[in-house]
């Protein structure tokens, strides 16, 4: 018995086994579809002596088959080779989710042609195998080949191969599917939160009409498109972060990184590591290389609040990043540029520190590129019933205590108050008043002690000053007193008069030291 049969057969399973081999590496390659597909096609046409291959993929909201990736077609080839279900031998596979061996595509009516690449005698030489692409049970596209006419054992013997080959292609769609999905879904919901943070802190919603407000809108809109260092001045309270974020988010840098550091909040121990980074082993618990804040926000903003607050060794090295753009982490020796725009903010009279020299000039002239100083409330008295509107929709959808009005002497407490926390501190009465209210009214005993008025809490005062001042000292003198056990001399003393007006008041309010004599 011949044994060339058994090496023909020996030999094809070898072939398949390398062609399928082949593949597997090719889809390894890139997680880029279209790098790869086109490898993949003419290694299967390679190694099976096919003239040309195609793949067609399922656009699943339009429902048209278009060519993604062929081997021996023209771009103008491949770009007339569309389909919609069920037209054409593609598209009833892709229908059906059957594959189609088609022995002379000359004697087939179903073959179209669409692509123009098979002409005149040709088409008597060309078979045409096409084998679903299925993620599942859902077929996603289409596998196709033209190959010389054979004998039917080796056309299913090829579309045997080319379903695997499909399989492959398939189980490589799904893996990169997922990853494009989630990549998509993570770029979508990076915009969102970008576009989130863009009407967030936009100027518009840094609430005031005020004359002076006004003035700091035009300066973020002036300063926002450009790469200068901004100065935030202004009261604790005030808002000078959310001013920083809104020059950010309107700035060129808005999809890049905007990082806060609070100088004042961390120890001057650390704040040289947050900032710039260390290497590992740079001081005990540096157990691994960290970034700082600067390298963080590369190609963004860094704000840095409470600047006042920086030690003099720091300011020297941020002086150096201001005008070198460049650092080194601690205890490295690698420098490192820095392209981040910086903004600062302090509430503390920089001038003031100049003259006693707690603070750098040059470091001083150097931040103070653009200035721009927020008013305290005290000085914008028109905006704080904006404010509040503002705050009782904010913390009565977030605590779902529905607030309908604010009373008016609610409202006479809150303009009437000298504000010395500013926003901050109006914001935090406003939340509170949200969570005491019980009818859907802000009353004015909802608002802190510190707001209330003699008349809101009826504690009016009566009678005239003197009758007063002659009460608080009918008080001392009997404090006094009390203290000294009656002696006269010693309570006037203690109240730094002499002792002749010290008898003549308490001869005036009646008064007895010898009561005093055995108090404790």
């Amino acid at each position: 018995m011949s044994q060339e049969p058994i090496l023909n057969s020996y030999r094809g399973k070898f072939e398949e086994l390398s062609l399928l081999f082949e593949i597997s590496q090719i889809l390894d390659q890139s997680m880029d579809l279209k790098l790869v597909i086109h490898p993949v096609l003419k290694a299967v046409t390679d190694h099976l002596g096919m003239y040309r291959g195609a793949i067609t993929l399922l656009n699943r909201q339009t429902g048209e088959i278009f060519i993604e990736a062929a081997y021996g077609l023209s771009n103008s080839q491949r770009e007339r080779g569309r389909y919609v279900l069920g037209e054409g031998i593609t598209g009833k596979v892709v229908q059906g989710g059957q594959l189609k061996i088609i022995p002379r595509i000359a004697d087939d009516p179903d073959f179209l042609n669409k692509t123009g690449a098979r002409k005149g005698q040709k088409q008597k030489e060309i078979s045409f195998i096409c084998v679903p692409i299925k993620i599942g049970n859902e077929t996603i596209g289409a596998f196709s080949v033209d190959r010389p006419i054979g004998a039917e054992q080796e056309l299913e013997e090829d579309a045997r191969v080319l379903s695997v080959v499909s399989s492959l292609i398939a189980q490589a769609v799904k893996v990169r599917q997922n990853i494009m999905e989630e990549k998509r879904r993570l770029q979508e919901e990076n915009t969102r939160l970008h576009q989130e943070l863009r009407a967030r802190y936009k100027p518009s919603n840094i609430i005031g009409n005020s004359k002076s407000m006004q003035a700091v809108f035009d300066m973020i809109a002036q300063v926002s498109r450009s790469e200068a260092t901004v100065l935030i001045r202004g009261e604790s309270g005030t808002g000078k972060e959310l001013v920083a974020q809104a020059i950010h988010y309107n700035s060129p840098r808005a999809s890049r990184p905007f990082i806060k550091v609070n100088c004042a909040a961390l120890p001057e121990t650390v704040i040289e590591s947050e900032l710039f980074g260390h290497e590992k082993g740079a001081f005990t618990g540096a157990i691994s290389m960290r970034k700082g804040r600067f390298e963080l926000a590369n190609g963004g903003t860094i704000f840095l609040d409470e600047i006042g607050d920086l030690s003099p060794i720091l300011q020297v090295k941020m002086l150096r990043v201001l005008q070198e753009k460049e650092f080194e982490r601690v205890g490295g020796n690698e420098t490192i540029r820095a392209n981040v725009r910086i903004i600062t903010a302090t509430n503390r009279n920089l001038e003031q520190l100049l003259e006693s020299n707690e603070f750098r000039e040059d470091l001083y002239y150097r931040l103070n590129v653009f200035p721009i100083h927020i008013p305290p409330l005290r000085d914008r008295k028109s905006d704080i019933l904006l404010l509040t509107d503002h705050f009782v929709e904010k913390y009565s959808e977030q605590n779902h205590s529905p607030i309908r009005r604010i009373s008016t002497p609610a409202i006479d407490l809150l303009m009437n108050y000298h504000w010395p926390g500013n926003v901050r501190e109006l914001e935090n009465c406003i939340e509170r008043a949200v969570l005491l209210s019980v009818d859907e009214v802000i009353h004015s005993h909802h608002l802190p002690p510190s707001l209330q008025s003699a008349e809101s809490t009826d504690t009016v005062v009566t009678g005239s000053l003197q009758e007063s001042l002659d009460n608080l000292e009918r008080e001392l003198l009997m404090d006094a007193l009390k203290s000294t056990k009656g002696n006269m001399a010693k309570a006037a003393r203690l109240l730094k008069v002499s002792e002749r007006i010290m008898g003549l008041r308490v001869n005036k309010h009646a008064i007895e030291p010898r009561a005093f004599r055995n108090s404790k």
